[in-house]
């Protein structure tokens, strides 16, 4: 079985290889969520290239849309898109690789970048596949800040209200969105309290580990009659020390000097990995 602590390193070198091309990227939410992508994509979810459009497939939402270059290095390595040919035009004029998805690509199944839509429109598919007898399963991950968006929570009720139990939500809680820390902005209080109290089955997890996710994506599986949320508690620019719970590192390009440390830091993550 291919190590995917491993390959999780791979993937993180190859994000930031998208962002120095491209010239911009959101590269602190980049790290965080790349373990809750990297799960989702090779270890959890029925999709590949060869059946896109295969009604029994499983969807997936990516609601946090600016964290998109992470997602084009797993679309990439899973085999829809190219990386050389992402690098070569991601941001460039008239690209189909833009800062968001775009759902004219392989792999994609919704444009998204405009906060708080991807759960309700996954409460959608979810409802759906409920009232066509489908056993596929609906994924999305939604960024901390996100959860400010009163849609959000419309999307929780619904989803409570129609016992989608084939429904996981993943907020990626890194706790830190472009203006700062996520509680000094709009404060989340207790977010397993409140999704609980939403119906929600909730699953509270370090974000930045495969082997909690891989359980809690396999609870998540088994809950019957609710829908259920992964609380992934992850760090923003995880993988660096030289991005690690950095705000200003929400959107930003490294120099020559800095990405020369962080693929240094990736590559000793690697090597840890396939030591374990």
């Amino acid at each position: 079985m291919e190590n995917l602590k491993a390959k999780v390193f791979d993937l993180r070198k190859d994000t930031v290889d998208i962002i120095m091309a491209g010239k911009g990227g959101h590269i602190g939410g980049d790290m965080s969520v790349m373990e809750i992508l990297t799960a989702l994509y090779f270890r959890v979810m029925n999709v590949s290239p060869d059946k896109a459009d295969d009604p029994d497939r499983d969807r997936f939402v990516l609601s946090k849309g600016h964290s998109m270059e992470a997602y084009y290095a797993v679309l990439c390595a899973k085999g829809f898109l190219d990386l050389e040919d992402v690098k070569e035009k991601f941001s460039k004029f008239g690209s189909p690789y833009i800062g968001h998805p775009n759902n004219k690509l392989p792999g994609i199944e919704m444009n998204s970048g405009s906060l708080g839509h991807g759960l309700p429109v996954c409460v959608g598919m979810a409802l759906a596949a409920k009232m066509n007898r489908k056993q596929y399963r609906v994924y999305t991950v939604m960024g901390d800040g996100e959860l400010a968006e009163g849609s959000v929570w419309e999307g929780a009720m619904a989803a409570r209200q129609y016992h989608l139990d084939n429904l996981c939500a993943v907020v990626d809680r890194n706790r830190l969105q472009i203006s700062g820390c996520t509680e000094e902005v709009m404060g989340h209080d207790d977010l397993a309290e409140r999704f609980s109290s939403f119906g929600w089955h909730v699953i509270c997890v370090c974000g930045n580990d495969l082997d909690e996710l891989l359980q809690a994506f396999s609870q998540a599986s088994q809950t019957k009659g609710k829908p259920s949320v992964i609380i992934a508690n992850t760090t923003k620019g995880f993988g660096s020390p030289v991005m690690e719970n950095k705000a200003d590192w929400h959107h930003k390009v490294p120099t020559r000097e800095e990405y020369d440390r962080i693929v240094s830091d990736f590559a000793a993550g690697k090597e840890a990995a396939l030591h374990e």
